[in-house]
């Protein structure tokens, strides 16, 4: 459980790493990333793998994007309704598997 805890604590730092570094140049991603907006009210930009996109836990909240925004997101890129925490963890669930 502990080894478990360590790595999951060690994923959300460089995830949180990779963002704030890109986040510095609002228009910069990487090849093989895409920029997506999360959060309910106050919108914070990631940048994360095209591979999520397979994962169907991604995919079910693209979905819940899709039936809340349609394809006309408001922030100019892919927004998707979630907490950061959520969001977060997901994330972090997916780089595990």
């Amino acid at each position: 459980m502990a080894i478990r805890l360590q790595s999951l604590i060690t994923n959300a730092k460089q995830f949180y790493k990779l963002q704030s570094l890109l986040s510095r140049n609002q228009t910069d991603v990487p090849k093989g990333h895409l920029a997506v907006y999360v959060g309910e009210i106050q919108r914070k930009r990631y940048v994360v793998p095209i591979s999520y996109l397979n994962h169907p836990s991604f995919q079910d909240l693209l979905h819940q994007a899709e039936e809340e925004f349609g394809f006309d997101h408001p922030m100019g890129g892919l927004t998707i309704p979630c907490s950061e925490n959520a969001f977060v963890e997901l994330t972090s669930r997916i780089e595990l598997s």
